[in-house]
Formats: structure tokens, C-alpha cells, sequence
């Protein structure tokens, strides 16, 4: 009986010994040691003593898609290289005879990255698959979109420059979680709208905060071209129209249709305009003084065509009664009392030439009288409006190109959210 079952022990050692090497027999190909591998279902982070996974981002992409100048959101598009180790996922490669092996990324545990300082970040696998290799090395590649909030320095606008910082990091609680250690950051260059970005940088704000600062510029042609120099031309035009002349009000209707216009030009780009944030922008000083002068200019016109017309500043015109009522009706009364009596004189058969001369006399002095009054309003009114003309002028001189100098040259620091 003992030797009936030691020779069946002996089978049976044979028997495992058999089927152990046929199974390793098996395993000849790539695929066959990848589903040996995803069997094994390690969806886990790596546990270590320390209860930190190094994360290795061999390589980092960053691009700017767009920024809303608008809302103050910079929206980009990363693009991460990562690698990492597994223990369990290592292998002897005496027995499999491979170096790397493809594997679902959805059967093996992978990181995730978020964007800290993002209002919104969505991560998604640039491959369904990775590499492992038989070190338990895994390498895998992974795109991040999030939008930030970014409070650029707009005071400046369309000549503003700042940059923008966007906090990367993994998931990590209590001295547990992954570390990302970061390798190359490559920057796409690329125009973004009106914005243009210039080469990002890594930066560490303590051991578990990165970030990549990314320097941001506006492309200033566009701007210049449809914001500042049409307001620039209106106020020329303006100054241009004070050579039509004040009677008849030519001048009047042009400078109010300016005014309304320019007035038309600001409700359109009020939706375009930059947002205020912690600097509203100069550009819109711009506008108000632009908008002030054209005002001013358009009342002092009204007024000076009153001045040149009437010969006074009354913002009424008084209503003229009967003849015989009107305050300045001396002169008015006097003349109709002479075409009276010459029409009677006439009719009536006077022939005194002595008193017919004299009254007409008189009626052709006041006539002239009058022109002589009216001459020396227009003369006035021309004196005053080519003073006005020269302040006007000098002040648009200096108001204009003092508010572009400061747009381009006085510079003021925004604090970013801290993060």
C-alpha cells in the first residue's frame, strides 16, 4: 500500500511538472503574456511604504487654444508623457522572452492629472492602450483641457502683456497620493485670436504645487486699428470741420452727426471691450475723452452760430410780439413810418426833395446801422470760435497722444490668485 502511493506521488509531481512547463510553453507570443498581465486586475495605485508614487512627466506640450478677454478665461490644451513603475507588472524575461508589451489602459491603474486653478479640466487618453516593459516601467500619454481664470492686467489694452500661471499636479491626501516630477515642457507658439503666447516655463511654488507660467501678449495692430484709430480720425474730422462757416448750419449738422456716431461706435464695441478686473483698461479714459471733446465742440458750435446770427448768448429765442411792441422796435417803427410818409408824399403830390432826402436818408442809415451791428457780432463770434479753435486743437494735441503714451508705457502689477 505505501508503495502504491509513492509511485502515485511520483505520477503526480510528473504530471504538475508537465503541465507547468506546458503552460510556460504557452506564453510564446506578446499577446498571450498581455492577458497573462490584465488577469491580474491591478487597478490600484502601487502601494510603497511611503504611500507615494513618483510620477515621471518625462515630456509636457502646452498650448494656448484661445483667451476670452472678455470673461478673463485662457483656455489651453496640455499634452503630458507619462511614466511610471509597477511592481507587479514586472516580469522575467528569461521565461518571457519580451521587453515591452502593449496593455489597455482601462485594466491597469493610471494617474490623473487636474489643473488646480482651472474652473473646468477634462482629462482624456491620447491612446485606449500603454507600454509596459518588464521592469514594471509603464509609459503612457494623456491630454488635458481646462480653462483657467486668468486675471490679466488689461490697463494697458490693446498694449497689455502679462502672464497667466496654470497649476498641474495629481491627486495626493494626507502624505498619500502621487509626486509628480516634471522633465521638458515644450511650447506650442501660436496666435490665439488678438492674443499671441510666448515660451512657458515650470515653476515650483512649494513641493506639491507646480505650475507653468504662461507669458501672454495682444497682438496691438488689430485693437489700434478698430478701436483707438477711428475714434482718433472722429476727433480729427471734428477739429477739420471748423473751417464751414457758422451761419447756416452746415457746421452744426456735421459735428452732431459725429457725436452721434461716435456715440453709435461705442454701443457697438461695448460687447468687444475688455472686462474690467483688477485694472480697468486705459482705452476706455480714451474713449470718454474722446467722446467729451466731440460734445464740447458740438455745444460751442450751437452757440457761436446763435452769437453770429443774433449777436448774443441766450440759450431762448424770444418771440417777437407787435411791431410796435418789440423792444428793439425803435428802429423798426422808425423805418416804417418812413416808408409810410414817402408813399404818401408820393401819392399825395409832396414834392418837398429836402424831407423826401432826409428820410431816406435816415431809412438807408439804419439799414446800415444794422449790417454794421450784424458785421460786428460775426466778427465776434468769428474771433471767439478761432480761439476756441486753437484751444481746441491744442488740447486734443495733448489729451490724445498722452492717453496712447500711457497706454503703452505706464505699467501696473496684478497679484494672480494664489492657488
Amino acid at each position: 500500500m505505501l508503495r502504491f502511493l509513492n509511485h502515485s506521488f511520483k505520477k503526480a509531481v510528473v504530471l504538475l511538472t508537465l503541465l507547468t512547463g506546458y503552460g510556460h510553453a504557452q506564453c510564446t507570443t506578446r499577446r498571450c503574456l498581455a492577458e497573462m498581465l490584465i488577469k491580474k486586475e491591478y487597478l490600484s495605485q502601487p502601494q510603497t511604504e511611503n504611500c507615494t508614487q513618483n510620477i515621471f512627466v518625462k515630456f509636457l506640450e502646452y498650448q494656448t487654444l484661445s483667451v476670452d478677454t472678455k470673461s478673463l478665461l485662457l483656455i489651453s490644451r496640455l499634452r503630458a508623457t507619462l511614466e511610471w513603475t509597477d511592481p507587479d507588472l514586472a516580469w522575467n524575461t528569461s521565461v518571457y522572452q519580451f521587453n515591452e508589451v502593449i496593455l489597455p489602459v482601462s485594466k491597469i491603474w493610471s494617474p490623473e492629472l487636474h489643473v488646480t486653478n482651472g474652473i473646468t479640466t477634462e482629462m482624456s487618453h491620447s491612446s485606449p492602450d500603454l507600454l509596459a516593459n518588464s521592469k514594471g516601467t509603464v509609459i503612457h500619454s494623456v491630454i488635458i483641457n481646462a480653462q483657467v481664470i486668468c486675471e490679466v492686467n488689461l490697463f494697458n489694452y490693446p498694449f497689455a502683456s502679462d502672464k497667466c500661471p496654470v497649476a498641474i499636479q495629481g491627486w495626493s491626501r494626507m502624505g498619500c497620493g502621487t509626486n509628480l516630477v516634471f522633465g521638458e515642457l515644450k511650447t506650442v507658439i501660436a496666435s490665439s485670436g488678438e492674443w499671441e503666447t510666448g515660451n512657458a516655463t515650470l515653476e515650483r511654488k512649494r513641493s506639491d504645487r507646480n505650475f507653468i507660467l504662461v507669458p501672454l501678449s495682444i497682438k496691438s495692430t488689430q485693437p489700434f486699428i478698430t478701436l483707438v484709430l477711428p475714434s482718433i480720425l472722429i476727433v480729427i474730422a471734428d477739429a477739420v470741420s471748423f473751417a464751414l462757416p457758422l451761419g447756416g448750419g452746415e457746421r452744426n449738422g456735421f459735428k452732431v452727426t459725429l457725436v452721434l456716431s461716435f456715440t453709435m461706435f461705442l454701443i457697438i464695441l461695448n460687447d468687444e471691450l475688455p472686462g474690467d478686473g483688477e485694472c480697468s483698461p486705459i482705452i476706455r479714459f480714451h474713449f470718454c475723452c474722446c467722446l467729451v471733446i466731440l460734445v464740447v465742440s458740438m455745444l460751442w458750435s450751437m452757440v457761436m452760430t446763435r452769437l453770429f446770427a443774433e449777436g448774443r448768448f441766450g440759450l431762448f429765442r424770444q418771440s417777437k410780439g407787435p411791431v410796435s411792441g418789440n423792444a428793439g422796435g425803435g428802429n423798426a417803427k422808425e423805418d416804417e413810418e418812413v416808408k409810410a410818409e414817402v408813399g404818401v408824399d408820393v401819392l399825395g403830390g409832396v414834392k418837398e426833395d429836402g424831407q423826401i432826402l432826409k428820410k431816406v436818408v435816415n431809412f438807408l442809415e439804419a439799414i446800415d446801422g444794422k449790417t454794421r451791428e450784424s458785421d460786428r457780432n460775426q466778427r465776434f463770434a468769428s474771433k471767439l470760435d478761432h480761439i476756441f479753435f486753437w484751444f481746441y486743437l491744442n488740447s486734443g494735441i495733448a489729451t490724445l497722444p498722452t492717453s496712447n503714451s500711457v497706454m503703452v508705457a505706464l505699467t501696473f502689477s496684478v497679484l494672480h490668485r494664489m492657488f
